[in-house]
């Protein structure tokens, strides 16, 4: 469709669920009531390990108001959130892993009877060795978490290398080698994780859950409740946010699924802020080493970077986070020879997950830190240094990542012009300073959560004679604007408003799969199926029209709610009449539309993590102030410029910019999921060291700074309309600027994520005592990583695809 002719696409405008939400309409989890309805209580762990050796349920049972209680004999079977680590069970077996594993569930009359008949379970522990940290557990593999993994308490570890890399470091002008960490962080959604299962007339089960995979769930459910898959039903609720944490499985879901079952009616169950918490399956701690040799020019010749994950008490999707945390450091600048080793690591913590940018953030933050230090001990202006090392279009990284288009060094020119970053760096008053960094994510994940070879996301379209069109969709809508894409390119293709079309999504009953709202797939995935779905009603439409009123198909137009000749606009019929026609002539309307994106390049292990049909770029500078006697920092601004592709709608586009800056603020000056050990007389557990929001920081209004949005547009082919994703991916560049500008506000390097005053303090402590001046981990604990996997670079003579396509037909 050409660009002049689009009216929905690239318009800014409401969002189609804009008014149900403004007028407090939309149904969430927790607004399901339902008849006869009763609520579930969890009762968690104290103790970060222990053995549970007897659970007594009697007393709960006997009080009035409990209807049932259920322990881990009444759900024996495992699930996980990846088809490769089933490892959870919905109440713990036999073992509890960290403060918070659940162990019983009470159901009763309402929360309050439940909450005080969780007093009443007598559980006796058998206390195990607590395993506080990563370093912990590798050195005591003898403690094991779980009875898996390659040894003692490592979940998984890899080691694969790209080409030469001694040869690369050797041809280096200068060799620099870092190490980062950065800490773990919870998503702190609006809305608290809720669901509601009841057992239709039918028998059947129902679940309605504020989830990101009602797919996933769905499939876990049969396997963990063994009920045939074709009699469960799970409603993704409009989610209150969610930035990757409900896109686990939970243990609440499978109970009151399972208690509903039982009771034969509602149950219902919302978590608290605490329990959020304690669950909470967000962004993994993660330490870096980082070594990096470069040319005097500051071009990369070879690169080796170390993870080091807490991976918490459980898989999680722990496998996919590992492997992210070394798969997109190649696919912004040329990198010729690399090698990442990557660790994850059981703890006694709560699991941690998927968060916003999922494993990227944080080699990012390494990776761009570093660069900043490399110009400035090189004598070399860092936003010249990256434009001379950019990664082209086309181009297939050392690690097999396929780039298709790059606006990447518009958006660094962009953000650096707008900021006048060049002219001010280096030159602002004292305490004051700029810093830049840029990044890149994928647009959907090329592999599935589950091995198949089904497409990832499916749309139906339905039309009726009334002239109404509803599209049919598994996508979630969690706050992110999905329900809006999905509407606005059928809308455009079929040439009505968007308010013209009904959207049915994240309903397993009702639409055909889609995997879920993760990756930053669904604008790519989900838009791509419903305009193949859409451009087949078209067709249909088109075909009826033009035989009724003799005009030549080719020149049927879809615009303003009209079907019409394209050279004589007048002749021609409304949507609804064309609806009725195409009826007539073909029976009920009803079309389909599927997205698979294509294999990718890369076939050893691990090499599906990080492949994408497109990657979005981003450039961000972010401007501090300082408070040199306090620490205290304040960012006053960031710039920010993101390769979008096309904008679906820019009024959606820049409201998730500004929630990536914000979440950003958030993580690199105040939020940390941190833990503590108590007193051995108080059990020696680890709990939350912020256990509540009063003690979580995250910004408020009075944190948050002004925001320069500057949107890159070259639309790529791979995306609907040209789209490419924008809800992840220009947080990364963000907490690597702020470092980078605290370095140039007061000349020291915190190194490690949140950057907090205390660190500054004691940052400029030490350069005033003659020393380097710097915040950060010293040591990185010795891993037994894997003989790395020797995999040689794609290219020959500088044409990648073309030696893939000759080893494909060899």
């Amino acid at each position: 469709m050409d660009e002049q002719k689009l009216s929905v696409v690239g318009t800014p405008r409401q969002r189609v669920d804009g008014r149900a939400k403004v007028l407090g309409q939309t149904q969430f989890a927790d607004d399901i009531i339902l008849p006869r309805m009763v609520f579930c209580k969890l009762l968690r762990s104290p103790h970060p390990h222990a053995i549970v050796k007897s659970i007594n349920t009697s007393r709960a049972m006997a009080a009035d108001g409990v209807l049932l209680v259920l322990t881990g004999k009444d759900l024996p079977h495992a699930y996980g959130s990846l088809q490769i680590s089933q490892d959870e069970h919905a109440l713990c077996q036999d073992r509890v892993r960290y403060v918070g594993d659940p162990v019983a569930a009470v159901i009763a009359r309402d929360e309050w009877t439940a909450c005080e008949a969780l007093g009443l379970i007598d559980v006796e522990y058998e206390l195990q060795k607590t395993l506080g940290s990563p370093e912990e557990s590798l050195a005591n593999p003898a403690t094991r978490i779980h009875e898996y993994g390659p040894e003692g308490n490592i979940h998984l570890a890899v080691s694969n290398q790209f080409g030469n890399v001694a040869l690369g470091f050797e041809e280096a002008d200068e060799i620099f080698e870092d190490l980062f960490f950065y800490e773990g962080s919870n998503h702190l959604a609006m809305e608290q994780h809720a669901a509601v299962a009841a057992v239709d007339r039918d028998g059947r089960l129902t679940l309605w859950s504020s989830t990101q995979t009602p797919h996933n769930l769905h499939r876990a459910l049969s396997s963990s409740l063994k009920i045939p898959a074709a009699h469960i039903r799970v409603i993704a609720t409009p989610n209150g946010g969610g930035f990757g944490g409900k896109s686990e499985i939970f243990s609440h879901e499978m109970v009151v699924s399972k208690a509903a079952v039982v009771l034969g009616r509602p149950v219902k169950i919302c978590l608290t802020r605490e329990e959020v918490f304690l669950a909470h399956r967000g962004r993994h701690p993660v330490l870096m080493r980082l070594k990096t040799g470069v040319k005097r020019s500051g071009e990369i010749t070879s690169m080796h970077l170390q993870t080091l994950l807490d991976g918490g008490g459980y898989a999680s999707y722990g496998a996919a986070s590992t492997f992210y945390t070394g798969a997109l450091q190649t696919v912004t600048y040329r990198i010729p020879r690399y090698q990442f080793d990557g660790c994850r690591v059981f703890t006694n913590k709560p699991p941690s997950g998927p968060k916003r940018g999922h494993g990227t953030p944080q080699p990012r933050f390494a990776l761009e830190v570093q660069l900043d230090k490399i110009a400035d001990r090189l004598g070399l202006d860092p936003i010249a240094m990256r434009l001379n090392m950019l990664e082209k279009p086309g181009a297939i990284t050392a690690n097999y990542m396929a780039i298709s288009t790059t606006g990447l060094a518009e958006c660094i020119e962009k953000a650096a012009g707008a900021s006048r970053f060049s002219e001010r760096r280096g030159k602002l008053p004292e305490g004051r300073g700029v810093g830049f960094a840029s990044s890149a994510y994928l647009t959907g994940a090329c592999h599935p959560t589950y091995l198949n070879t089904m497409p990832h996301s499916g749309v139906h379209l339905q039309l009726d004679r009334s002239g109404g069109v509803t599209v049919f969709c598994g996508a979630t809508e969690i706050g992110q604007g999905s329900d809006d894409v999905l509407v606005s390119v059928v809308a455009e293709v079929l040439g009505i408003s968007p308010f013209d079309v009904r959207a049915v999504t994240g309903d397993t009953a009702l639409t055909p799969v889609d995997l879920g709202s993760y990756a930053s797939r669904v604008t790519l995935m989900m838009g791509n199926a419903a305009i193949q779905a859409a451009e087949r009603a078209r067709d249909l439409l088109a075909s009826a029209v033009a035989d009724s009123l003799g005009i030549p198909l080719e020149r049927m137009v879809f615009a303003e709610g009209r079907v019409f000749d394209a050279e004589n606009p007048k002749r021609g019929v409304s949507f609804q009449e064309a609806v009725c026609r195409a009826e007539a002539m073909h029976g009920t309307l009803g079309t389909v539309g599927s997205y698979t994106p294509k294999e990718s390049h890369a076939k050893y292990r691990g090499g599906g993590i990080g492949a994408t049909p497109t990657y979005s770029y981003t450039a961000a500078v972010a401007e501090v102030e300082v408070d040199a006697e306090t620490g205290w920092i304040a960012v006053p601004k960031v710039w920010i410029a993101h390769d979008i592709g096309r904008p679906l709608n820019p009024t959606l586009v820049r409201g998730q910019l500004e929630g990536c800056v914000y979440m950003a603020l958030g993580e690199a000056l105040m939020e940390e999921q941190a833990f503590r050990r108590l007193p051995k007389s108080r059990s020696h557990a680890l709990v939350h060291k912020f256990p509540s929001m009063l003690e979580y920081k995250s910004p408020t209004m009075l944190e948050m700074c002004d925001v320069e949005i500057l949107l890159v547009e070259h639309p790529d082919p791979s995306g609907p309309f040209g789209a490419k994703e924008v809800g992840q991916g220009p947080m990364l560049a963000v907490m690597p600027a702020i470092a980078n500008a605290v370095y140039d506000a007061v000349g020291v390097r915190i190194d490690e994520i949140p950057i907090t005053p205390d660190k500054i303090l004691r940052a400029l402590d030490a350069k005033r005592a003659g020393g380097e001046g710097r915040v950060g981990p010293v040591r990185f604990p010795t891993v037994p990583w894997p003989d790395a996997s020797q995999i040689p670079p794609p290219w020959e003579g500088g044409d990648g695809r073309a030696v893939l396509r000759r080893r494909k037909q060899a």
